[in-house]
């Protein structure tokens, strides 16, 4: 018989790889198609898709509150509602007008119903457990552009964008609401604040204020989604720019799903022992040496590039799920982890504007901006560990 958590992280990770596919990863296929018969540019579509990026920002920690509260169940659930109406309004858009509407929705579907608030469901129902939860949901949904960019594109092909848009709305009716409506559980665990154990080796340390934390935290979170947000929208013209042909680059490019997956397995295995501070470190590094590999030899480091950067965006999507509820346990969890992502998700919205601009100019050599963030993530990871050394479950 499946255990009651094992249900629960299939059920999530099955609405996740919906809900990320059918909104984060729409526009890279569909943002063409639509800015063709809108009369509009691609960049007015992607301007679009940034707007949901901060109504995301800004209604995460209102949508964290409330689970903290209540639990998970009802707030995953409306978010399919909203997704699908975002998503037939899109559909239905005939103007600029609509298109930022409709994106505006779909915004308001994501706070409610991407990974912060099913981190934040699992934080509810399992507390200081819920590491290996978070990290079997992120395993499955990890799939997501794999599985969807296929789906979208051959839809696309064979119905047009509209209709594209009308059948994704119609699966979050019926597929992802009876998913987070009927096999998430309600939450009966009490909210009580949380006791961490102190390693015996640093117990006699003095935690650092709570802000410091947050605000180290909230850095690595918005460098690291910068990063992640820009090589998704422009790797395979950096791996060009780097001297790969077109066909290698979309071949290295192609090991990005499979390396976050091997990195996921990794954190799921071997890491899962440790402290998620080790995993993040590990992380936050891996994308500058990846870097100076490619930058140092050329398009042949090309595939060491990508995969280095997958494994390590891989793991770092679990760290910013693990690292809040291991530092400050589960009591508040939901609304932490909103106020946390407010500046990534600021950064992700102007990332792929920002690094286009940098690749013009300075073509591969706009990856040391991208370093520099990542060892800056690596130094805010090491002042962390003093004042959050705790043992987890």
């Amino acid at each position: 018989m499946i255990s009651r958590p094992t249900l629960v992280v299939a059920t999530l990770g099955s609405a996740q790889t919906l809900a990320w596919g059918s909104t984060y990863y729409l526009p890279a296929i569909l943002a063409g198609p639509m800015s063709r018969e809108l009369g509009v540019s691609t960049g007015t579509v992607f301007a679009a898709f940034s707007t949901a990026l901060i109504v995301t920002a800004l209604l995460g920690p209102l949508a964290g509150r409330h689970i903290d509260r209540f639990g998970g169940r009802n707030v995953l659930a409306l978010s399919s509602l909203i997704f699908a109406a975002g998503l037939a309004l899109l559909g239905a858009a005939q103007g600029t007008v609509m298109l930022f509407a409709a994106w505006l929705t779909i915004g308001a579907g994501m706070a409610l119903g991407l990974y912060e608030a099913a981190f934040a469901t699992l934080a509810r129902l399992y507390g200081s457990e819920a590491r290996g939860a978070i990290t079997g949901i992120t395993l499955i949904a990890g799939l997501a552009s794999t599985i969807c960019w296929p789906v979208s594109a051959w839809l696309e092909l064979e119905v047009g964008w509209r209709l594209t848009c009308f059948v994704w709305a119609a699966a979050h009716i019926v597929v992802g609401l009876p998913l987070n409506r009927f096999l998430v559980p309600a939450s009966t665990r009490p909210v009580v604040a949380a006791v961490p154990k102190v390693a015996p080796e640093v117990s006699s340390s003095a935690p650092a204020p709570q802000t410091a934390t947050m605000v180290l935290l909230a850095f690595v979170f918005a460098a690291t989604w910068f990063t992640s947000t820009a090589m998704a929208a422009h790797l395979p013209g950096l791996l060009q720019a780097a001297g790969a042909t077109p066909a290698a680059a979309i071949a290295a490019a192609a090991l990005i799903g499979p390396a976050q997956v091997a990195g996921r397995l990794l954190e799921f295995g071997a890491l899962r022992r440790f402290h998620p501070l080790l995993s993040a470190r590990l992380a936050a590094f891996a994308h500058p040496l990846g870097a100076a590999a490619i930058l140092g030899f050329g398009a042949p480091a090309a595939m060491v590039f990508t995969a280095l950067h997958g494994a390590g965006n891989g793991i770092l999507t679990i760290a910013k799920g693990t690292l809040p509820l291991a530092i400050f346990g589960p009591a508040g969890y939901g609304f932490r982890q909103g106020i946390l992502m407010v500046p990534a998700r600021f950064a992700q919205a102007g990332a792929p504007f920002l690094f286009a601009l940098l690749l013009d100019r300075y073509g591969a050599s706009a990856l040391l901006l991208t370093s520099a963030l990542g060892l800056a993530s690596v130094a805010a990871l090491v002042l962390l560990d003093p004042s959050s050394k705790v043992e987890c479950a």
